[in-house]
């Protein structure tokens, strides 16, 4: 007989699977038909659809932020590290599309936990940026304030121009690191 936690990991994974599958048109329904449940057994593990949201978020946003994370390490000089940090996003939401969809236009949309979530993403990255800026050898000694700057809106950025890529299969991802690689170092090199 299963663990309690044993058993929500098992739902959290069919709930993974319907929204890897079907985006933001996921419903707890078919998430409790996926996992072989009713929806109040669904309900139970999770409080609400809000609680279910959440853990599929916490599940991603923490895989995504060690992509940046490991990204941000990237030997090679700035240039290096900027298209890698980018290029580590579009990949992460290119992977996974429908996850991204469904997490940023429904789920972050419909319940305010999800959306705090997804800002709090940003809002984490953009300060983890913004201690790889003030310690970037290239950059010099960056002013602390003008690091968050630039970090938040840097991470902001790039989470705008991937929402807009993947309505746009028809641009190639590495066209897109490549434009806002050069876009960000055009910026780093103004004093």
């Amino acid at each position: 007989m299963p663990t309690a936690v044993e058993r929500r990991a098992s739902l959290l994974a069919a709930a993974d699977r319907v929204v890897q599958r079907d985006g933001p048109d996921a419903s707890m329904n078919v998430i409790a038909a996926e996992a072989g449940i009713t929806k109040p057994i669904l309900y139970r593990h999770f409080g609400d659809k809000g609680g279910l949201y959440s853990a599929l978020a916490a599940r991603h946003i923490e895989d995504l932020l060690g992509r940046l994370r490991a990204a941000l390490l990237t030997r090679g000089g700035l240039e290096a590290r900027t298209r890698a940090t980018v290029d580590a996003y579009l990949t992460s939401i290119e992977e996974r599309p429908q996850v991204y969809r469904f997490l940023v236009r429904r789920a972050a949309v419909e319940e305010p936990g999800v959306r705090g979530e997804v800002e709090g993403f940003v809002r984490r990255f953009g300060d983890e940026l913004a201690n790889g800026i003030r310690h970037e050898p290239a950059l010099g000694d960056v002013d602390p304030m003008r690091a968050l700057v630039w970090a938040h809106g840097i991470a902001g950025m790039v989470q705008a121009v991937g929402d807009w890529w993947l309505d746009h299969p028809d641009v190639p991802r590495q066209v897109v690191v490549n434009e806002l690689t050069e876009l960000l170092l055009a910026g780093f090199s103004r004093p």
